[in-house]
């Protein structure tokens, strides 16, 4: 796995449970488990709220600049060659 493809994986995984946390609290639900070790403890406690924090231009500039699935573009459409009815039956129609 690609240090890129294992720091998507992780940042999206932290957010998602931080944002978890955060709607639990503000509407009375249960949360999820308190982090456990270091490394739940700099995910939560430290990168999600800096993430949280960086305006959406910055972090929108640092998504385009890392590799990873966010930055497939989609496939321009095919082309339009004829009708797909066909112009015998377009033709019939009108009449």
């Amino acid at each position: 796995m690609s240090f890129s493809h294992w720091l998507r994986d992780n940042a999206e995984h932290y957010l998602m449970v931080a944002a978890q946390d955060r709607v639990a609290l503000e509407h009375g639900a249960r949360r999820p488990r308190p982090p456990r070790g270091l490394r739940d403890l700099f995910w939560l406690r430290v990168f999600a709220p800096v993430y949280r924090a960086l305006p959406w231009s910055l972090r929108h500039r640092i998504m385009l600049a890392m590799p990873g699935s966010h930055r497939q573009h989609w496939a321009a459409p095919p082309q339009v060659r004829e009708s797909a009815v066909g112009p015998r039956l377009r033709d019939a129609s009108r009449r």
